[in-house]
């Protein structure tokens, strides 16, 4: 099996969102490249050994032409670089040079623009033995794609109308708290800082993922005491209702339900019966 590179970013700007994709080499090994950069001259990205095909993160910064983006270790400090000297969205080709900021081993990074992504894009997050992609009109996503890691092979589809966010829209965790790693893909925004997502749990048996039930409002998941917490805030925060869920069976069920109304009085959300949140 060939050794794959996979490196992604996303390049956009003040009036423009779009999606530059390359494949090529650094050095003999095989690679594919998309492109992000904020008008700032902020950005990010993500790659893959297929050999292994556990997504590693980078960040880096586009300055008078020249891109520079940097891998860290688990400790947070720079190992390794990309640097693209005269750096283009538009080019058909472009080169830079990688480099092991350990030993300073340097390899050449050449590359062509591809016309797309056949596989989708991949994410950040993954799971133990998978990975994801997603497939995208860099508005919505149609679908997600779970391959098995050091084969890639293709294990499960599944077909979804959810926000684009570029590499973040997979997150992976233990959802219904039974010690395997689950996955969620963002769903959507609403007003304020509400948020929804789809949630995707993993059956050790058939070592396939199913479509949870699970839905509400900005759920966070609290490993400790495995309980989903859900926050509802509106009116510009002035109203917020948050709720409480224990896990039975894959299922979400209440425990208890809280409001909380603005006074202005005490200038400060005050606890209030939860019919007054309705």
């Amino acid at each position: 099996m060939k050794q794959l590179i996979y490196f992604l970013i996303i390049f956009s700007s003040k009036n423009v969102f779009g999606q530059i994709n390359y494949s090529g080499f650094i050095g003999k090994y095989p690679i594919e490249l998309s492109a992000e950069i904020n008008t700032s001259g902020n950005s990010y990205g993500v790659y893959v050994y297929s050999t292994f095909d556990s997504p590693i993160i980078l960040e880096g910064n586009l300055e008078k032409e020249e891109l520079i983006l940097f891998e860290k270790d688990s400790k947070g400090k720079k190992s390794a670089s990309m640097t693209f000297e005269k750096f283009n969205c538009e080019s058909e080709s472009i080169e830079g040079i990688w480099k092991d900021l350990k030993n300073e081993k340097q390899l050449k990074i050449t590359l062509s623009k591809k016309s797309k992504i056949d596989d989708g894009i991949i994410q950040y997050a993954s799971a133990d033995d998978h990975y994801f992609r997603i497939v995208t009109d860099y508005q919505t996503v149609s679908e997600i794609k779970i391959f098995q890691k050091k084969t890639d092979k293709l294990i499960q589809k599944f077909d979804v109308d959810c926000q684009f966010r570029g590499l973040y829209c997979i997150s992976a965790g233990d959802f219904n708290f039974d010690g395997f790693t689950d996955f969620s893909i963002f769903e959507s925004s609403y007003a304020g800082p509400n948020t929804s997502s789809l949630y995707f749990l993993y059956n050790p048996k058939t070592k396939k993922y199913f479509e949870s039930s699970f839905s509400g409002t900005s759920l966070e998941f609290d490993q400790k005491r495995k309980r989903i917490i859900e926050t509802n805030q509106c009116c510009a925060g002035s109203s917020v209702t948050t709720a409480e869920y224990k896990v039975i069976k894959n299922k979400m069920v209440l425990e208890k339900e809280r409001c909380f109304k603005w006074s202005e009085k005490k200038q400060a959300l005050v606890e209030q019966n939860v019919s007054k949140c309705r």
